[in-house]
């Protein structure tokens, strides 16, 4: 019998709502269509591709075109960089309009990734950069015109995603959006305190925890937003997440931020992390709902085609 790397069973109906693919500026593991073919391979249910430099609705929805023979449901979303167009409604607006026609469009808007105030300065950027970057004020007022942005997710029934973004702000960002109405909010929260993660699942969001920062490839710079390399601070050690994985309780969500050439596929890199998060104790039963139950409630995936 062949042999099964261990963990490989806990895939079967998983959804990665964050994979980085080709094409791209920074080296890929896999294009839109490996992707897919892996997952599918694997057995999972959907994957969420994701991108700093444009809206990547288009690319998923291509990937479904051709590949939902397959079973695995391609997603995609705006990250709100310059390149993309920068935090403005129109860019949001044009981007849950863009695919194959209504419903494959954006799944998700985003603030910034790496346009963030809170990333840039962690990057050592000058004043300038810093200045056109995105920030939430001291005050915690959220800035025109991401209210309107949310008020457009809330209407349209698309994931509000709160970027890269420090703690603190990632609060104001989720009582403003269920404030404003929005049901579907993520939060990245691999670095956030424990207290700020039980406030922002506490709004009813989503917090998501990503393999990356617990890989060597935080080792290498690598491009983000523009030209200038950059290394992101890892978190070494998994012992580091479990805290904040149970601070997040019944609203976690795992994730790779995989693609990127350093590490392996995907697939690979999901089974990787599952098999640490297993060894912080979190049952079968906890990690299925993080991998499956949670990001298709948020997504809104439903169960895999017959047949």
């Amino acid at each position: 019998m062949p042999f099964v790397p261990p963990g490989m069973h806990l895939l079967k109906g998983a959804i990665d709502c964050h994979v980085h693919c080709a094409p791209h500026l920074s080296g890929r593991s896999v294009n839109a269509f490996d992707a897919v073919r892996q997952a599918a391979a694997a057995g999972m249910r959907a994957i969420g591709i994701m991108c700093n430099f444009q809206n990547s609705s288009g690319l998923a929805a291509l990937a479904n075109d051709e590949l939902g023979h397959l079973g695995v449901e391609a997603f995609g979303g705006l990250i709100m960089q310059p390149t993309a167009g920068g935090v403005t409604l129109e860019a949001a607006r044009t981007a849950i309009g863009y695919g194959y026609g209504p419903g494959t469009g954006a799944r998700f808007v985003s603030l910034p990734t790496h346009h963030t105030y809170h990333v840039a300065k962690r990057e050592g950027r000058g004043p300038a950069f810093l200045e056109t970057t995105f920030r939430v004020p001291e005050n915690g007022v959220v800035p025109d015109p991401v209210p309107a942005i949310m008020d457009l997710c809330a209407a349209k029934d698309v994931v509000f995603d709160c970027g890269h973004v420090s703690g603190r702000e990632a609060v104001a960002l989720a009582e403003e959006a269920k404030r404003r109405g929005v049901t579907r909010v993520r939060t990245h929260c691999t670095r956030y305190a424990e207290d700020e993660i039980r406030v922002i699942v506490g709004t009813g969001a989503y917090a998501e925890f990503s393999f990356f920062v617990l890989t060597h490839a935080t080792q290498v710079g690598l491009t983000h937003v523009d030209e200038e390399k950059h290394k992101i601070a890892a978190n070494s050690v998994i012992q580091d997440f479990s805290p904040r994985i149970r601070a997040a309780g019944d609203r976690a969500i795992l994730s790779t931020d995989a693609g990127v050439y350093l590490l392996p596929p995907p697939v690979e890199a999901f089974r990787e992390y599952l098999m640490l998060v297993e060894s912080e104790g979190f049952s079968e039963a906890e990690i299925r709902r993080m991998i499956r139950d949670n990001p298709a409630a948020l997504f809104r995936i439903g169960p895999a085609p017959e047949g």
